[in-house]
This record gives structure tokens, C-alpha cells and sequence, in this order.
């Protein structure tokens, strides 16, 4: 059935939505021009605390460090000279050698039957020299009264000619065979410590068999290689003999600084070009040879002194893209961002070759919540106290 309130009501509701959009716009139009904007907070409470520290002033050490790989002094292979069987190893691997201490032994019986052939051989030749010295005695007084023919004379000085260089070359012979003799037992040319054997008794050795017997280094003092740049290299050049002196340090594997200074000894003569570096070789005690060929090492110098350096904490400064940039607090507690010239790091700190004077404030806390031209409330630095190291156990 068709009711005549239902028009009536329909129109109603739609003016009372129209109303609702109306107060809606005016509400969103009145935020957008900034009716609805909060209340600004009072100033003080956006003033931020950060940390600061006075760039200090003073002498510095610039020190530098390069990775070095220890090696003997000398490093002597042992490689034998004639072939024969080895018979006997006279060292235990590892431990010091003296110079001509005999390391090894090969199989001497051939070798000193070739000696006694040499020496019969030699005794038979100087026999046949005297028989020919005999006999040129005797015709040579007789050549001179034409009582034999020239030819005879010849003939006689021919043959004692022949029989002395037949004595001479038995005479090299017996040497030779003397030498070889001698090379079936392996001496070590240096003082120092002996490796471990590559061969075994029974082995076949001779030159060219194998590469080695063992290696002899010696080891006080020890050498330690260090590759340094091209640009390095033309600063020790200009450091001459001063840069040579310089005392080294050696920081081993495990950390700890090595008791004995050392110093620079040889440098190559070329600077390799596939890397653009050039190896130099230190020097360091070894006495008790603590130290062996193999070992890794770091070489550290001081390679000059900045006086009166500008120094600042690593963390105050920040890289922006290759610039590097720190917060100054100026004297009303305002920020300036400035842009400086970092120079060497000297542990946790940063020498600023320019950009700041002695006595300003940076920031090294908070440097994140800054800005130039904010209002900051200083303070002094803490630096964060290392967690103390436990108790060793009882019992």
C-alpha cells in the first residue's frame, strides 16, 4: 500500500546528510590552512644534551704498521752432490746445527773403490814416468856426442812428456775421486736449526733426484719481509740513512710486543710492478730462536713526530662523501657544522691538520641529533668504562 509520509521522510534524512558533508569540508578546509595545527612547545624542551671534548693540542708519534712474514737469515739447502744410497741421518729435525757438522751419510764403499783405482792407477803412471825421466837421461848425453840420431833424442824427451802428463791427469783423477768420496757425507755450511728430513734411510739420492735433503736457517738474527708502496718507498728514500735507524717494532700473531727492537736491513732493487710495492727486510734478535722462518708478524715504526697536532676522537668526526665534517659548540651553545682535513689516526683519535683551533668544543655524543644553527646543552664527554675483567676462579 503506497504511504504519503515516505517521501516526507526520504527528504529529511537527505538534508541532514547534505548538513554533515557541509560540517565535514569545513573542518578538513579549516585543518589545511592550518586551524588545526597543535600548539608549538615551549623552545627549551627541544634543546638536546650532548657530549663534548676540547680539541687538545700536543706532540704526536705517527706511527705506521705493515704485515711482515719471518725468514732465516740464511737459508742453506741441502742437496746431495754424488748418487748413492743413504745410510744414515747424524741431526735430530729441529734443533741447532753447527757449521760442518755432518747431517747425513751416503753409501762411501764405491766411492772408495774409485779412490784405491785412482791411487793404483796414479802409482802405475808415476812408475812409467820414471822409466821415460830414466831413459831421457841417458840418451840426451849421448845425443850429445852423435852417439845415437836426433830421432832417439826425440823420441826420449816425447816420452818422458807424455808419461808426466799421464801422472798429472791420474794425479786429477785420484783428486776427483777423493772430492767424491768426501760428498757421500752431507755437512751443513751454516750455524743454525735443521728442518725435518724429505728422505728416508735406503733412499736413492743424488743431484737431480730430488729437490732436497733439508734446509738449514739460521735464525739469530731473523729477518722479517715487509712490502711497502711506491709512495712509501720515495719517503724513505728522502729519510736516507735516518729512515734506516729507525727502531721497528715486532707485534706477533698472539698479540704481544716482542721484547727486541729491530731495523731496517735490505730493500729489493726493483719495485714490482703487477702490485706497485717493494720488499723490504728487517732485522731482529733471536737469541734462544723464539722466533722461526714461516711466522706472521706486524711491523710497526714511528715514522715521524706532528708537533703541536690538533687531536679529536675518531667518533667526533664524520665521512660525508669523501669530506669530512664535525659539530663545533660555539660559545653560546650553538652548533656549527664545519668541514675539516682529517689527517693520520693515532689510536682512537684523529689528528685535523685544519679546520679547527686548541679549545673548541666538538661533539662526540649526540652528533646524530645536531644540527647547524641548533641551541645545544653541553656537557663533558664519559667515555664508557671497559667491563672489568671476572676473578679467576678459587681452588
Amino acid at each position: 500500500m503506497y504511504n504519503a509520509q515516505q517521501p516526507a521522510a526520504r527528504s529529511r534524512q537527505d538534508h541532514r546528510i547534505a548538513h554533515l558533508a557541509a560540517a565535514t569540508l569545513l573542518i578538513v578546509a579549516t585543518c589545511l590552512t592550518g586551524g588545526c595545527r597543535k600548539e608549538e612547545r615551549p623552545a627549551g624542551a627541544l634543546v638536546p644534551t650532548v657530549e663534548t671534548v676540547t680539541v687538545a693540542q700536543q706532540d704526536v708519534p705517527v706511527k705506521r704498521e705493515w704485515v711482515g712474514v719471518l725468514d732465516g737469515l740464511v737459508n742453506a739447502t741441502i742437496r746431495p752432490q754424488v748418487s748413492g744410497y743413504l745410510v744414515r741421518q747424524n741431526y735430530r729435525e729441529g734443533e741447532a746445527v753447527r757449521k760442518g757438522q755432518v747431517l747425513f751419510e751416503i753409501d762411501p764403499r764405491p766411492f772408495q773403490a774409485s779412490l784405491n783405482k785412482a791411487k793404483a792407477q796414479l802409482s802405475q803412471q808415476m812408475a812409467r814416468h820414471e822409466n821415460a825421466r830414466a831413459n831421457l837421461a841417458r840418451v840426451r848425453p849421448l845425443a850429445e856426442k852423435n852417439a845415437v840420431s836426433q830421432k832417439d833424442l826425440d823420441d826420449a824427451v816425447g816420452f818422458e812428456l807424455s808419461a808426466r802428463a799421464e801422472v798429472e791427469a791420474a794425479q786429477a783423477a785420484v783428486e776427483e775421486a777423493q772430492l767424491n768420496l768426501g760428498f757421500t757425507r752431507i755437512a751443513s755450511p751454516v750455524d743454525g736449526i735443521a728442518g725435518i728430513a724429505k728422505t728416508q734411510l735406503g733412499d736413492l739420492v743424488g743431484p737431480g733426484m730430488q729437490e732436497e735433503l733439508t734446509s738449514v736457517s739460521t735464525l739469530d738474527p731473523i729477518k722479517v719481509y715487509i712490502n711497502i708502496s711506491e709512495r712509501e718507498y720515495l719517503t724513505a728514500a728522502e729519510a736516507g740513512e735516518q729512515g734506516e735507524q729507525l727502531p721497528l717494532e715486532l707485534i706477533l700473531a698472539d698479540g704481544s710486543l716482542y721484547p727486541h727492537a729491530g731495523r731496517f736491513a735490505v730493500m729489493d732493487r726493483q719495485i714490482d710492478p703487477t702490485t706497485g710495492t717493494m720488499k723490504i727486510g728487517a732485522l731482529f734478535a733471536n737469541k734462544g730462536n723464539k722466533l722461526r722462518p714461516g711466522q706472521y708478524g706486524r711491523i710497526r715504526a714511528t715514522v715521524q713526530v706532528r708537533r703541536g697536532a690538533l687531536l679529536v676522537p675518531q667518533r667526533a668526526v664524520t665521512e660525508i662523501q669523501g669530506r669530512y665534517m664535525v659539530a663545533v659548540v660555539g660559545a653560546d651553545d650553538t652548533i656549527a657544522i664545519r668541514p675539516v682535513q682529517a689527517g693520520a689516526r693515532i689510536g682512537a683519535d684523529w689528528i685535523i691538520d685544519k679546520g679547527l683551533d686548541p679549545g673548541e668544543q666538538v661533539v662526540v655524543e649526540g652528533i646524530q641529533k645536531v644540527r647547524a644553527g641548533m641551541r645545544v646543552q653541553p656537557r663533558p664527554f664519559a667515555p664508557a668504562a671497559r667491563p672489568a675483567a671476572a676473578a679467576p676462579a678459587k681452588g
